[in-house]
């Protein structure tokens, strides 16, 4: 089988081109994949559209990414926050765009990626609203649903806890939320995790993410928390 392992963030996104579509894992600190982030920084790609829960925090992660002028749209659930200082002035002057998609159909179309085949899906969140307006709707037993198109990517950055050199991963508790479901959406997935081990190592009745969803692995041995870079006033670059 082959070895994913990247030798460093910076090498696991350096091929992601300009006006690429990447969806990022979290749900506000836990779980954000803060050193892909940065990378992806580093690396230079622009006119990106970025699928999240929200527009991070402070001038770290996602929104040290956006601040850097890099983001033309973000589809996101929570595109503010307490901490949020970047995004809803960049909202405002109209330098970046917003779709807003409810938190449960955020998490189910992923799998409309290349892994799981499915397309579209109906839902009754969203009807009603200016949410809803444009999309198809039908009626079942009573009730009107509207018609969501599954998400796709470019790329998905996820964070895990612990991978083997294949790709098999698996999370710190809640820390997983969208990570699962993301990598399956991704063309190209890539994991940063705290330690990478030998295959075999892992429990496989234990792993959350299988391998044929993960393209790529990185070890982050010290992961960064979002929390502490915001309360330091920290900033990226």
């Amino acid at each position: 089988m082959i070895d994913k392992r990247a030798r460093s963030p910076f090498e696991a996104l350096e091929d992601v081109r300009d006006g690429a579509t990447v969806m990022v894992g979290g749900f506000g600190e836990a779980g954000s994949p803060i050193e892909l982030i940065h990378a992806l920084i580093d690396q230079g790609a622009t006119d990106l559209t970025i699928v999240s829960n929200n527009c991070g925090s402070g001038e770290v992660g996602l929104a040290a990414l956006l601040k850097a002028g890099r983001v033309a749209k973000v589809i996101c659930s929570f595109p503010r926050t307490a901490n949020s200082t970047v995004f809803p002035e960049l909202y405002r002057s109209g330098r970046t765009k917003l779709e807003l998609v409810p938190q449960g159909t955020l998490a189910e179309p992923h799998p409309g990626g290349r892994r799981a085949g499915i397309p579209a899906f109906y839902t009754p969140t969203a009807v009603g609203t200016p949410l809803a307006e444009g999309k198809e709707q039908r009626e079942f037993d009573g009730r009107r649903y509207v018609l969501e198109h599954g998400l796709r990517a470019d790329l998905t950055i996820i964070k895990g806890k612990r991978a083997d050199s294949h790709g098999n991963v698996v999370y710190n508790k809640t820390a997983r939320n969208f990570g699962p479901i993301m990598a399956m959406a991704g063309t190209i997935t890539v994991v940063q995790v705290e330690e990478v081990v030998e295959p075999g190592s892992i429990d496989p009745e234990t792993v959350v993410t299988p391998g044929i969803f993960v393209d790529r692995v990185v070890e982050v041995a010290s992961p960064a928390l979002e929390s502490a870079l915001v309360a330091a006033g920290a900033a990226y670059p």
